[in-house]
């Protein structure tokens, strides 16, 4: 198991639990492992929406009725 330097008492559903000790096991990881990783991936993944969202922050916005009538304009609707 890698190096962790906390501890957290976590609930999970029991089908949630079985799940992850199946995985454990199909996959040689503890769960704590699993849950780390997925974890490390949601958070990362929430770090480039992040970026993105600023990226795109000065971007004119177009409302609702606006995009309605340029996609009828276009042909698209």
């Amino acid at each position: 198991m890698a190096s962790l330097t906390k501890r957290a008492t976590i609930y999970f559903d029991p089908a949630i639990h079985r799940v992850l000790k199946v995985k454990s096991a199909e996959t040689e990881q503890s769960i704590s492992e699993i849950i780390d990783e997925t974890l490390r991936h949601g958070l990362s993944e929430d770090e480039e929406d992040l970026a993105v969202f600023s990226k795109r922050a000065k971007e004119p916005t177009v409302s609702y009725e606006g995009l309605l009538k340029k996609l009828k304009a276009d042909g698209k609707i």
